[in-house]
């Protein structure tokens, strides 16, 4: 029975590390397919190209890249929809959350709660989008907020729960912190 401790040990850091390889793929599995929608399965195209090379720094196989691209090109299966969703966050911070979904009203229901279940409220479309100007990279504030510790660290928790939903693909906040 020496060596069972040590195996419980490294089959739970693997059991986690791999719980967190799994989020980040599934992510880059959604991006991919709605990209190869909008490019009908053309690897070549700059949106694509862009969205693999992302996943690959992330390591994620070549198997699943290929089936990602397959899986958006084909006409039949699911139909993946990107959604942008608006709220304020902790301190009154504005927020955008992108989310690439198969199920537009299961996501909105989950994303609805996150914020209620943290005592924020999910905005209307515009509510939030005001806040920001829409770059190549993404959005970035056009005023940013200025946050205290406490907030700041609400802000990231906050953030960290909606991350949580593999739907969720980015959140860009209007604070002006390191938790962005």
């Amino acid at each position: 029975m020496s060596g069972h401790n040590k195996w419980s040990k490294i089959k739970n850091k693997k059991a986690a590390t791999d719980a967190v390889k799994s989020k980040v793929f599934s992510k880059h599995s959604a991006l991919i397919a709605m990209e190869s929608r909008k490019a009908n399965g053309d690897v070549n195209s700059p949106g694509l190209a862009a969205v693999i090379e992302r996943a690959k720094k992330d390591s994620m196989p070549k198997e699943n890249i290929d089936r990602a691209v397959a899986k958006g090109a084909g006409t039949g299966g699911t139909a993946l929809e990107e959604i942008m969703y608006e709220g304020y966050g902790p301190g009154g911070v504005a927020m955008l959350i992108q989310v690439v979904t198969d199920n537009n009203n299961r996501t909105a229901a989950e994303i609805r709660h996150t914020f209620s279940k943290s005592g924020y409220e999910l905005g209307t479309p515009g509510s939030a989008a005001w806040a920001f100007t829409k770059t190549n990279d993404g959005f970035v504030p056009n005023m940013p907020m200025e946050l205290d510790d406490d907030t700041g660290e609400k802000l990231a928790d906050f953030l960290e729960k909606l991350e949580d939903n593999d739907d969720v693909t980015n959140v860009y906040t209007a604070a002006d912190s390191p938790e962005e």
